[in-house]
């Protein structure tokens, strides 16, 4: 009786030993990957899109309005898709009321239409867009998801989105890499016509 009670304790902490060393090499595991900081949170590229946009403090808006969009799901999906992802502060400075006007229920098609404007499809890290650029002589044309058109272009040593409304969005944090895609902060909202 007491060998079976003893190699009860010795399995229940086996199992203890062997979960925490679980523990400690998947933190090890996200330790080692490259990450980049957004809003105060590590983006870690193992996770998808919409796994690392909710850690960050500066996309708290974008985080509401994928939500109200009912578009989660698509951006947890196996993509790749190239996210160009407005800021807190970029949604701020639309017109006062635009922001909760399409978050409202009957908005729901709008605020589709411009999220999805913000997403191409496939991996474009910078190099990419870079090598685009210089291939369309100065610009390149990229088509949503929405099915509209962003021009990318070069300004000194930063990428630059131009919408169909012709405003113009800078990429502040490029290259944040996800399982299933690849994320570029941008300052503005980009708009279809």
């Amino acid at each position: 009786m007491k060998q079976v009670k003893k190699l009860v304790v010795v399995a229940i902490a086996a199992f203890f030993v062997n979960a925490s060393f679980a523990q400690m090499a998947s933190k090890m595991d996200n330790s080692m990957e490259k990450t980049v900081m957004v809003g105060g949170a590590a983006m870690f590229p193992s996770k998808n899109i919409v796994e690392n946009a909710v850690n960050s403090k500066d996309h708290t808006t974008l985080v509401a309005a994928v939500k109200a969009a009912g578009l989660v799901e698509t951006l947890q999906s196996k993509g790749p898709f190239t996210v160009f992802a407005p800021t807190n502060k970029a949604f701020e400075m639309l017109p006062a009321g635009t922001v909760d006007n399409l978050l409202k229920p009957e908005n729901k098609a709008t605020l589709t239409t411009v999220l999805t404007y913000h997403v191409v499809a496939g991996r474009l890290g910078s190099a990419e867009l870079a090598r685009l650029i210089k291939e369309g002589n100065g610009s390149a044309e990229l088509t949503t998801v929405a099915g509209g058109k962003l021009w990318v272009m070069m300004k000194g040593k930063k990428i630059v989105l131009k919408d169909e409304k012709g405003g113009m969005a800078t990429v502040t944090i490029k290259d944040v890499n996800q399982s299933n895609g690849v994320i570029h902060v941008i300052d503005h909202v980009v708009l279809p016509k």
